[in-house]
C-alpha cells in the first residue's frame, strides 16, 4: 500500500503545478491589472504605481510566479485587500462553521441513501420503487431558493422551530441551534440525486453473477444485498463522497449566505464581489489540492474495500 500512495503522491506533483500555472495566468493576465481595482477611479498615476510596488505586480512574470509558489509553500497569501487581515486566517476561522454543517451534512445524506438504495434494491421494479424515483424526479426538479425560502417561512418564521439567521461562538450552540436547518435544506436538495444514484450502483451489482451465484446457493436475499452487493456497491459510493467532498465546501454558498453562517462559500462570495484577489487564489489552489488528497484517499479505500485488488 505505501508504494502506491507514495506513487500517487508523485504523480500529484504535476497536475498542482499545472493547476498553480493555470492560476498565476487566469488572474494576472485574464483578471487584469489589481492596482486599478485598489486605487480607485479617481487616483493618480503616482498612487497607482506605489500600488504596483507594494503589491509585487511591477516585477517580471516569472519572479511573480517564483512569489506566487513561494505563497503556497508557505502557506502565506498575504493579506486581504479589502479588509487587510491574514488570507490563512480569513480560511481557517471561515473552515470551521462550513464543516460545522457539510459534515453532518454528508454522513447524514450517505447514511440515509444507502438505507434507502438498499430498501428499494430489495424491491426493484414494483410501483414502490417506481413511485420513489418519480418522487426523486419531481425533488430534483426544484430548485434550491425554493427550499430556502420555503423551509425558512415555513419551519423558522411561521412555526418558530428554528431560528431564521445567525451564528454563535459555541460548536455546541451552532450544531443544536443555528445548524439543523441548513442541514435540513441541504438534505432536501441533496437526497434526491444521491438516491437515484446509489439505487443504479446497488441494481447494478445485484444484476451481477456472483449475486445470482449466492442466490442459486439457497443465501438469503437479506444476506445476499447487505453482504455481497452493498460491499461491492461500496466502492463506486466511496468515490462519489470522496470527489464530492471539495466542491461542498463552495457549493454550499446559498446556505450560508442566506442563513448568515460565515463559512468558506460565502467568503468566496464577498471575494468575488470586492475583487479580493489573494482571498480567491488562496480558495482556489486549497480547492483544488484538497481534490486530489480526497482523491487519493478515496483510491486508498477502493483498495481496501474492493475485495479483487490485491495490495499493492
Amino acid at each position: 500500500m505505501l508504494p502506491f500512495v507514495l506513487r500517487r503522491l508523485w504523480q500529484m506533483l504535476p497536475t498542482m503545478a499545472g493547476v498553480v500555472l493555470l492560476v498565476f495566468i487566469l488572474f494576472n493576465w485574464v483578471g487584469g491589472d489589481p492596482a486599478y481595482v485598489l486605487a480607485g477611479k479617481m487616483s493618480s498615476a503616482e498612487a497607482i504605481a506605489g500600488i504596483r510596488r507594494q503589491l509585487g505586480v511591477d516585477e517580471p512574470y516569472h519572479v511573480q510566479l517564483m512569489i506566487f509558489v513561494q505563497q503556497i509553500a508557505t502557506f502565506d497569501f498575504g493579506q486581504s485587500w479589502a479588509t487587510g487581515e491574514p488570507v490563512g486566517h480569513i480560511i481557517a476561522s471561515r473552515l470551521g462553521p462550513s464543516l460545522t454543517v457539510l459534515v453532518p451534512l454528508t454522513i447524514l445524506e450517505t447514511a440515509l441513501c444507502i438505507a434507502l438504495a438498499l430498501a428499494i434494491a430489495f424491491v426493484r421494479g414494483s410501483l414502490t420503487d417506481r413511485a420513489v424515483m418519480v418522487a426523486c424526479t419531481a425533488a430534483m426538479s426544484v430548485s434550491i431558493l425554493v427550499y430556502i425560502i420555503a423551509f425558512q417561512y415555513g419551519l423558522a418564521y411561521r412555526l418558530g422551530l428554528f431560528p431564521v439567521q445567525g451564528w454563535g461562538d459555541s460548536l455546541a450552540e451552532n450544531l443544536l441551534r443555528y445548524a439543523p436547518l441548513p442541514i435540513l435544506i441541504g438534505l432536501a436538495v441533496s437526497v434526491a440525486p444521491t438516491l437515484r444514484l446509489y439505487r443504479s450502483f446497488m441494481l447494478d451489482e445485484a444484476n451481477q453473477d456472483y449475486v445470482r451465484t449466492a442466490r442459486a446457493k439457497g443465501l438469503p436475499e437479506r444476506r445476499v444485498m447487505w453482504v455481497h452487493v452493498l460491499r461491492n456497491a461500496a466502492i463506486p459510493i466511496i468515490t462519489h463522497v470522496m470527489a464530492s467532498l471539495p466542491a461542498l465546501l463552495i457549493g454550499a454558498f446559498l446556505l450560508e449566505r442566506f442563513f448568515g453562517i460565515p463559512g468558506i462559500g460565502r467568503e468566496v462570495i464577498l471575494a468575488v464581489e470586492r475583487s479580493d484577489f489573494p482571498v480567491i487564489k488562496a480558495i482556489t489552489v486549497y480547492v483544488a489540492a484538497a481534490t486530489m488528497v480526497f482523491n487519493l484517499l478515496a483510491d486508498v479505500l477502493y483498495r481496501i474495500v474492493d475485495p479483487r485488488v490485491q495490495p499493492a
